[in-house]
């Protein structure tokens, strides 16, 4: 909430009196196998619409329980194998059988789940002025976690003042 009078009233009569509208789409990730991937330029391929708002949020979501999203380091690919490195310590492979009690498709499954749940299915990024407001070192990243390759489905939700 803004904290200067006049900003807040000139920020409610901005909301109230602009156009609001909503798009959404659905886009199939190209299949990958497990990893890191910065994929910030494949979502803007897929969203040529985020030029049409003025401001607005984005919204990723990945239809999957064995993958995330994420916002990280856009710049240093050292970035993404510690992340995967870090994921696996916490989460490891079950090569024995003995770690976890769900193991149906393979010793790569529950420890997809789990990192799935920890880094989450989503990310949210501002838009401005018809571009991600993102920081200048900030990238999405899809992170798969099995090891087979798989196609993966997002949802791109925008909401937002259209320009």
């Amino acid at each position: 909430m803004f904290t200067a009078l006049g900003q807040t009233e000139e920020a409610t009569t901005s909301i109230r009196d602009a156009k609001m509208s909503w798009f959404q789409k659905t886009f199939t990730l190209p299949p990958r196998s497990r990893g890191s991937y910065l994929i910030t330029d494949e979502v803007l391929s897929q969203l040529p619409e985020i030029r049409n708002y003025k401001v607005g949020m984005l919204n990723l979501f990945v239809q999957h329980t064995s993958c995330a999203l994420s916002l990280n380091e856009n710049w240093d690919e050292d970035v993404r194998a510690d992340m995967s490195d870090a994921l696996d310590r916490i989460a490891p492979a079950d090569r024995k059988g003995n770690l976890y009690r769900h193991s149906a498709e393979g010793e790569d499954d529950m420890p997809a789940h789990i990192k799935s749940a920890l880094v989450g299915a989503s990310v949210n990024i501002p838009i401005s002025n018809g571009r991600l407001a993102t920081g200048t070192w900030q990238g999405i990243w899809y992170l798969e976690f099995r090891t087979s390759r798989h196609t993966r489905k997002v949802v791109a939700t925008i909401q937002g003042e259209k320009a």
